[in-house]
């Protein structure tokens, strides 16, 4: 078990969210980091989809009730255990009574924590990740507050034979691709020229639902269109003139132009982008969103026989 004493801004269990439920209005919810994800539970000999915890901006402190062995991913918000510095990266060996806390970070919002064992909380529609908006999964159905029991499984591995494992993550990215706009005719190539010449500010009112961007020239416009569906990715243009790229929590269908898709692989880096963070987008090719999401897959593989034959 894992006692919250501080959730700080938002901590939430999730795993790669719920995928197959968007025609009845389910969002995927999940990571917003899947590789952190993944890379974290591979540290501790989990599963990839095993559930971990997000921790959002930091300023939270969890005290472990039983021996355990976790990893960090993701942004260095400054994590201590029982005021032992802790680094993102590598799995660490924790005791029965020992705190792990979080202070903030001047890069990267989120981090992520994975138990050996994983989190033991009951699955919905086939994922345990925290709904926020629809409050179902995780633990109740929302973020963890003080006094909160966090069931962990027993682990798989004796903690006895503990080794410390690193790992490298993916690099972060200013430049982010995307794939082609649906309503480019609609848009017009004037507009869209404007989208890809812009460095976009990242908004403070920014969520797990989308990243809102602002910058001195809106793309303003006056379109008005049938609602479509939309996903994780999808960048929306409402009237404003101030995109919005939608994340896991999003809803599941929307009447703004579309912008363009984020590329599988690069949407990952949105976990991270903090208010203020500057963003710029380039078109590729469906051939060059394969090959990015190869290189990633290579990544993560090359990391499972490392730590096979380590």
């Amino acid at each position: 078990m894992i006692k919250v004493l501080k959730p700080g801004v938002q901590l939430t269990i999730q795993d790669s969210g719920r995928c197959g439920y968007r025609h009845l209005g389910v969002s995927q919810a999940g990571c917003l980091d899947p590789y952190a994800q993944i890379i974290a539970n591979k540290l501790v000999g989990n599963k990839d989809n095993d559930a971990v915890l997000e921790v959002t901006l930091g300023l939270c402190e969890l005290q472990f009730e039983a021996d355990a062995i976790i990893a960090l991913l993701g942004a260095d918000l400054n994590a201590t255990l029982d005021e032992t510095p802790l680094y993102p990266g590598w799995s660490y060996q924790v005791s029965a009574n020992q705190t792990l806390s979080f202070d903030t970070g001047r890069a990267g919002l989120r981090a992520y924590i994975a138990v050996q064992g994983g989190i033991d909380v009951k699955d919905v529609m086939g994922s345990k990740s925290t709904d926020l908006n629809a409050h179902f999964g995780g633990l109740a159905g929302k973020a963890l507050s003080e006094g909160d029991i966090i069931p962990i499984k027993t682990s798989p591995l004796p903690i006895t034979r503990f080794i410390q494992r690193g790992a490298i993550t993916p690099p972060k990215l200013k430049v982010i691709r995307i794939h082609a706009s649906p309503h480019a005719q609609i848009l017009g190539d004037t507009l869209l020229k404007q989208f890809f010449s812009t460095s976009f500010k990242v908004c403070h009112n920014s969520n797990r639902m989308g990243l809102r961007l602002t910058n001195e020239s809106p793309l303003t416009h006056s379109h008005s269109l049938a609602s479509v569906g939309t996903a994780p990715g999808t960048i929306q243009l409402p009237p404003s003139g101030e995109p919005i790229v939608l994340l896991n929590d999003a809803q599941t269908t929307g009447g703004y132009p579309i912008l363009g898709t984020v590329i599988e692989a690069d949407l990952h880096q949105f976990a991270q982008f903090r208010p203020g963070d500057s963003i710029e987008f380039k078109q590729v090719t469906l051939e060059q969103a394969h090959l990015a999401k190869q290189k990633l897959k290579g990544h993560l593989h090359q990391l499972s026989l490392a730590l096979k034959y380590s």
